[in-house]
């Protein structure tokens, strides 16, 4: 039996790994399309899945950081995020004993 703590913490780790997931193949996409990367589909529909977490890091950084460097800030700020919901799913799994991990015999 799993609890409601564990699969929010779940979901949040999933949510969390696809914007990051977003945001390296955006700028994979602008990399390879150079000047051409705001006619490129694929580029475009990246920048509306990683609109939040550019609006959330541009919201919570200082005005000096430039806005050319809050793609980057933001996949930071998600990386440290996933480690921290991955020490709080473990955390969970040990403090309410749940069988999170498989036997290997």
């Amino acid at each position: 039996m799993t609890s409601p703590e564990f699969i929010l913490v779940s979901a949040l780790k999933a949510l969390v790994e696809i914007a990051a997931m977003a945001l390296l193949a955006q700028a994979l996409v602008g990399l390879l399309s150079g000047k051409a990367k705001q006619e490129n589909f694929f580029y475009r529909l990246l920048q509306v899945v990683t609109a939040p977490a550019i609006k959330i890091a541009r919201a919570i950084t200082p005005r000096i950081i430039a806005d050319r460097h809050i793609g980057l800030v933001s996949f930071i700020i998600l990386f440290w995020l996933w480690i921290a919901l991955i020490y709080a799913k473990g955390y969970l799994c040990h403090a309410q004993h749940l069988a999170c991990f498989a036997n290997q015999s």
